[in-house]
């Protein structure tokens, strides 16, 4: 029987429109019911998650920042820092890049150049970061990092910023989260790499895990669980690897795949 269930956040369980699916919440009161534990699974921030879940605070498991943290009821489970010097390394290769957004990433907090701080890239960076910090000087900075994430703002961000970050490729961990967002963590580390994790922490084996997502950051944690599902809207390498596909996003697809769980008697 499945005890967790892993969903990623844009592009899966939320709509087009940034909302949560219709009948989510009679659907985690079943799951309740049952004692599955429901953990949204995003390049997120923690405290972004926090805060579109906040009636759920002590409920839900909470895998955030593309795996490199996770929590439950305020409580760190799991965490995978990224190198200090790695981290300015990217930042100075990446200098040089315009109209991109890069955000230092810490457990603490989420950080932007002061130069960065304008009305449009606030307005981006609020749907994933509540917590967020203005700095003059990336150094000031006193927190532990665990991720760095870059914003092209024309949705290219393959083109303009993943393909000049080659020679990162093989020291640490690159993602393509979305066609917006770029995130650079330690090598290894993945959403897959810390749904393992949990697996271990907590004693729960894949075959008792389910799992949503559409993305190329997904394609670990699919492969990680016994019950994978890729969204009618997923990217089709994710698709490859998934063991089921549902609905869209837009057709509540998440809620649609648990539902067909309950109804095959697996939850």
């Amino acid at each position: 029987m499945i005890k967790l269930i892993f969903s990623d956040m844009d592009g899966t369980l939320l709509t087009s429109e940034n909302k949560l699916p219709e009948g989510f919440d009679e659907t985690m009161a079943e799951l309740k019911k049952r004692g599955v534990v429901f953990c949204p699974a995003s390049g997120r921030q923690y405290f972004s998650l926090l805060k579109s879940f906040k009636k759920y605070a002590d409920e839900f498991l909470f895998l955030a920042e593309n795996g490199t943290l996770v929590m439950h009821r305020e409580i760190e489970i799991f965490s995978s820092p990224i190198d200090r010097n790695a981290v300015n390394k990217v930042l100075e290769v990446t200098e040089p890049l315009k109209n991109i957004l890069r955000v230092w990433c810490g457990k603490k907090d989420a950080y932007i150049r002061r130069e960065h701080d304008t009305p449009e890239f606030q307005n981006e960076l609020s749907k994933y970061y509540t917590h967020s910090a203005v700095v003059d000087d990336w150094n000031e900075i006193e927190d532990t990092p665990i991720k760095v994430a870059m914003f092209d703002i024309t949705g290219h961000v393959d083109e303009n910023v993943y393909k000049h970050l080659g020679e990162f490729y093989e020291p640490l961990q690159v993602v393509l989260s979305s066609d917006y967002w770029v995130d650079v963590m330690t090598k290894g580390i993945n959403k897959g790499e810390a749904v393992r994790n949990v697996q271990r922490i907590l004693d729960v084996k894949p075959e008792e895990c389910a799992a949503f997502g559409d993305y190329m950051n997904d394609y670990e944690m699919i492969q990680a669980v016994g019950y994978g599902f890729a969204m009618a809207n997923a990217h089709p390498e994710l698709k490859k690897v998934a063991k089921f596909e549902t609905v869209s996003n837009d057709e509540y697809g998440v809620i649609v795949g648990i539902k067909k769980l309950m109804a095959d008697g697996l939850i």
